[in-house]
């Protein structure tokens, strides 16, 4: 058995950019602080550790639970618009790979994002993907990514961890894997690294990397 987990944004919907302004603005709606949206200049890439941080820099730890929840319901609201108008659209190839996947045996597919599962699961149906939320390990469970990916790779504890690769698409999922010892498919060019593919589209070259 081998097990495939997939980041989101940016890895399986083209979503960054759209995500990143949405988010910026919620904040902004509900504490009126414009953030800093290079993520690389924050410790835990995750949309909840990023806010713990903007709580920390702005003395908002003490309400941070209720702001957390105000800032969650404004960008689920804004999602929601935006993808009711312009839906997402799949990174080239990706709902074609995900069914492969899932055709074979002795793959097992599962999903681990820093974005909210909720609003994370709207993206992919809205661009045509069929998933299940319990698929979902995301920011919604933890602020840090590798306890994500912990908690998506303890749903088939028995796979070895030489037999999980990770696909994603920034510096902070690159690191997670070196951390956690997981095979890292770079999708598209964010970042850098030996194993990288610019999207779906060859589903020979993306199973060349997971060594199936």
């Amino acid at each position: 058995m081998h097990h495939v987990m997939f980041d989101i944004d940016g890895t399986l919907v083209e979503t960054s950019t759209i995500d990143n302004e949405l988010f910026a603005s919620a904040v902004h709606e509900v504490i009126g602080v414009d953030i800093d949206t290079n993520w690389l200049n924050y410790k835990h890439v995750t949309d909840t550790g990023i806010l713990y941080e903007v709580f920390e820099r702005n003395g908002l730890l003490e309400r941070e639970a209720d702001i957390l929840r105000a800032v969650k319901s404004s960008f689920v609201d804004k999602i929601t618009v935006k993808l009711e108008k312009s839906p997402a659209r799949e990174v080239p190839g990706a709902i074609s790979f995900i069914n492969h996947l899932n055709s074979l045996d002795d793959v097992a597919v599962s999903f681990a994002t820093g974005g909210w599962g909720d609003v994370s699961a709207l993206k992919l149906r809205s661009a045509g993907f069929t998933v299940s939320d319990d698929a979902i390990s995301s920011s919604n469970d933890h602020f840090i990514r590798t306890e994500i990916m912990k908690l998506a790779r303890a749903k088939f504890p028995a796979i070895p961890d030489h037999a999980r690769t990770y696909f994603g698409d920034g510096a902070w999922d690159k690191r997670a894997c070196e951390e956690l010892g997981i095979n890292f498919v770079l999708v598209g060019k964010n970042t850098t690294h030996y194993q990288n593919i610019s999207d779906f589209n060859s589903i020979y070259e993306a199973m060349t990397f997971i060594g199936l």
